[in-house]
């Protein structure tokens, strides 16, 4: 099991070092990524978000509730618990503790989700299904939280803010909504919610944007880190520990709550108990903002993983 996620684990060490020394070398300038951050934000994550959303038949997605109740769950109970504690316990700002919280609370679906889970359930149509609505989940119903704090941040930097958050709420959220990063998966949902199947033409176009979608934003992650001195203190333990230890425990009490045993009580704990994703940092370098400690949580919760991932393999096996 151990060479199973350290199998799992050694794409996303291996490009995010590449990324990494070519910052460092002088290969790339890390001190403004701007192009490589839109390529990988705004086009090649959108198209392996869509591709993957619209090619996921509605009636699977629908039987796959039980998941989606844990999975959303947990990611908000995250986000709201490390997002208080962030701003009002560490005194972060609202956008360094926007991007932490989304790096705690988005699990690394998209690079450990099937290896891992074709390990422990077998590699099938069911276990490419769960995935695919991990993803979904995390991207239509997590990250648009993020942007929110994130775009409210930036109208008020801007001057451009009037009331109150609640008052511009509706033009937050529709700002939130355009960004292709949301807009790409929603769009795939509602396609495959209408019964609309992409024309096979389209989906062989965008695939390659598809394909370069991870280890791009690996590569960018990379490149970030090598601009940064990372450093351990009290909330990069604090998050790191969210991740691996207590949001898991979180899914693994809503699936009691729930009654759900099986495969679909297994998949839900472990798509949790993934290392912290990339989102949150590729995010805040798109909007100007740089976090440290998301960065370090990114890094650490990679490494621990792979001690964390066996004991709730382990615990789970039984059910």
């Amino acid at each position: 099991m151990i060479y199973t996620i350290v199998h799992a684990l050694a794409p996303i060490f291996v490009i995010m070092l590449l990324g990494f020394w070519a910052g460092k070398a002088g290969m790339v300038n890390n001190k403004d990524v701007s192009l490589l951050n839109i390529f990988v934000m705004d086009f090649a994550l959108p198209a392996a978000l869509f591709s993957a959303t619209v090619q996921t038949p509605w009636p699977g997605i629908v039987a796959q509730w039980p998941l989606i109740v844990v999975i959303t769950g947990a990611m908000w109970i995250t986000y709201a618990a490390v997002y208080f504690s962030a701003t009002k316990v560490f005194k972060k700002s609202p956008q360094d503790a926007a991007v932490l919280t989304l790096t705690v609370a988005l699990p690394n679906y998209a690079a450990l989700g099937l290896p891992i889970l074709s390990s422990v359930l077998g590699e099938n149509g069911a276990t490419s299904l769960s995935v695919a609505v991990s993803i979904a989940c995390g991207s239509v119903l997590l990250t648009p939280l993020c942007l929110l704090i994130l775009e409210r941040e930036k109208a008020f930097a801007a001057g451009t803010a009037h009331g109150s958050t609640m008052t511009m709420l509706p033009v937050l959220m529709w700002r939130s909504l355009k960004k292709p990063i949301v807009m790409g998966p929603l769009i795939g949902v509602v396609l495959s919610a209408l019964g609309i199947k992409m024309p096979d033409l389209v989906l062989a176009a965008i695939k390659p944007l598809g394909l370069a979608a991870t280890a791009a934003a690996l590569f960018l992650t990379g490149v970030i880190l090598s601009a940064r001195k990372l450093k351990l203190n009290a909330v990069v333990g604090v998050g790191t520990v969210a991740k691996l230890l207590i949001q898991p425990f979180i899914a693994w009490g809503l699936v009691l709550a729930l009654g759900l045993s099986g495969p679909v009580a297994i998949t839900a704990i472990l798509m949790i108990a993934l290392s912290a994703g990339f989102f949150g940092v590729v995010f805040g370098n798109r909007f100007g903002v740089q976090s440290p400690d998301a960065e370090a949580v990114l890094l650490l919760s990679s490494i621990l993983c792979i001690l964390s991932l066996p004991l709730f393999i382990t615990l789970t096996s039984g059910m």
